[in-house]
């Protein structure tokens, strides 16, 4: 082979092939069932405003029950503005709506405050995020939910955080006969 010929080089053995575009993994029309989104949002003053109009677009495209929406929108409006209380300027938040496998509707929030190592401190920050989130045990309770935080060891930005979730449970209302 002559010196000045060009010769490629591949960097894998084994030619790839894909689909150009890939198929859509869920064609269906959107239900509660199939509801999964995550934005991530800057921790702002607007943000929770924000927060809540993209959750109501998204709760009612997905044709989630009625009586979740107006606590499902305050627990959005809520835990967003929780989530930059503990989240520094220029930082993000991270909003998750989901319906889960046993049916109830969880909405999740990160906030970049990672968890104290001194017992003391840890206790501190748990009273100050307890007293943030005064409203949210009695509306959950109300709708046969759950909530709570914890420490997240890595979030998508690469840093400690904490994570807040509560769930709502749609209870058709039985009439009495």
């Amino acid at each position: 082979m002559p010196e000045n010929e060009f010769v490629p080089v591949l960097p894998y053995a084994t030619p790839r092939f894909t689909q150009c575009p890939p198929p859509l993994q869920d064609a269906g029309e959107p239900n509660p069932g199939n509801l999964a989104y995550g934005l991530t949002l800057p921790s702002a003053v607007a943000t929770p405003a924000v927060a809540h109009e993209a959750a109501e677009i998204i709760l009612d495209v997905h044709c989630v029950a009625d009586s979740l929406i107006d606590p499902a929108l305050r627990l959005v409006r809520e835990l967003v503005a929780y989530a930059c209380r503990f989240t520094g300027s220029g930082e993000q938040v991270h909003l998750a709506l989901r319906h889960d496998l046993e049916g109830a509707l969880r909405i999740t929030v990160h906030d970049t405050h990672a968890a104290h190592a001194h017992p003391r401190l840890a206790a501190v920050c748990d009273e100050r995020r307890l007293d943030a989130l005064d409203g949210v045990p009695e509306l959950v309770e109300a709708h046969q939910g759950a909530w709570g935080f914890g420490a997240v060891r890595r979030l998508s930005t690469g840093g400690a955080g904490t994570r807040t979730w509560a769930t709502l449970v749609h209870t058709p209302r039985r009439w009495a006969a």
